[in-house]
């Protein structure tokens, strides 16, 4: 592995921190929600063109689906290009007051270094490590102390059921789903892509890196969330980014399900564990959210799924390991820090690859 592949993997060693020490601000602007702006005008567009004919819906999707991304990734990949850039030219210059022709001008390395801190920034907020564990706490510390009604309040902030008249059990029981779900859609899957990007890096600079497939990944993840709904015309229109966002957290979510276990077990039942979460995640309708969380319920041993009641009516979720018992306030916080301890493997392991590649 390369120089520049190395700095992007180190680029997204800083934002992971970054994330883990500010998480998101409130009043920046973030990514996401510019990504939300574009998505409701252009549905707006797509709809007005579409109508209810099926076919025209499911085009506006997919249309929808590559301009955001594609212009997404784009916006990353081209401030990725300025770092480069910027830095090449500000190291060039400064060579010269030491002999080597340059002019010795310090600005287009502080352009750089400026640019490189964007990129930074731009990683940290793909990721939700952090804002995910403040939320997730905040109900679980409302409950504790003794107000449901805003524990409920707070927590269908951050899950899709209904929440109105959700006892303690079902509260801290959808606290750890989310926890458990959310992990891998806010956390691991955009870091999977971050060292994807710094790998291409050591193809050349020029490819997309860690930045624009973070950015893209979020565009098709905000795409799904906002639009990946079966009802009325979102059937349709919404097709294309939910299809896309399940095949970006395919291989993400498997991952964390091999490498969870080994925070857990030892090698004689890291095997057992992961067929476990494989096949009792197998019934749930998405192809990721039930195997990341039974992954998450075997590792903390609790039970989870069940009936949730959502705006459509009652629904059944599979039981998860069966057998454990039902998630107190112990068991949500050991699903978040299994998450944290998992993304410093993950960093390990991707540093072990390149100094391997290195040598």
């Amino acid at each position: 592995m390369n120089a520049p592949s190395q700095a992007g993997l180190l680029l997204v060693v800083l934002a992971c921190g970054l994330d883990r020490w500010v998480g998101d601000p409130p009043r920046w602007l973030h990514p996401v929600v510019v990504m939300g702006w574009c998505i409701s005008r252009l549905r707006r567009l797509g709809e007005s063109w579409a109508g209810d004919r099926p076919w025209r819906l499911r085009t506006a999707g997919l249309l929808i689906a590559l301009l955001l991304v594609g212009g997404s990734g784009g916006g990353g990949w081209l401030l990725e290009q300025v770092a480069w850039r910027s830095l090449g030219n500000g190291f060039g210059q400064l060579g010269g007051s030491a002999g080597f022709g340059g002019s010795g001008d310090p600005m287009p390395l502080l352009a750089g270094i400026g640019a490189s801190l964007g990129v930074v920034i731009g990683l940290a907020s793909a990721l939700a490590g952090r804002s995910l564990e403040q939320a997730v706490l905040a109900v679980a510390a409302a409950l504790e102390a003794g107000d449901l009604p805003l524990a409920r309040r707070r927590l269908a902030g951050i899950v899709g059921r209904d929440t109105r008249d959700l006892d303690a059990t079902g509260i801290l029981r959808a606290a750890a789903e989310t926890a458990s779900e959310n992990a891998v859609d806010g956390q691991f899957a955009p870091l999977f892509w971050m060292v994807v990007g710094a790998a291409l890096w050591g193809l050349s600079d020029r490819l997309p890196g860690p930045l624009a497939l973070a950015w893209a990944f979020k565009a098709a993840s905000t795409l799904d969330s906002m639009l990946g709904y079966r009802r009325g015309r979102l059937r349709w229109l919404g097709t294309a980014g939910a299809r896309l966002d399940d095949l970006l957290v395919w291989l993400p979510c498997r991952l964390v399900v091999l490498t969870l276990p080994l925070l857990c077990v030892g090698p004689a039942h890291w095997w057992g564990r992961v067929r476990a979460s494989l096949r009792d995640g197998a019934p749930d309708p998405s192809p990721n959210a039930g195997v990341s969380q039974a992954a998450f319920a075997h590792a903390a041993g609790v039970e989870l799924g069940g009936w949730n009641r959502y705006s459509e009516g009652w629904r059944e979720k599979p039981r998860l390991a069966t057998g454990q018992g039902a998630p107190d306030r112990a068991a949500v916080e050991t699903i978040l820090k299994l998450s944290r301890r998992l993304t410093l493997v993950w960093l390990a392991m991707a540093g072990a690859g390149a100094l391997v590649l290195a040598g």
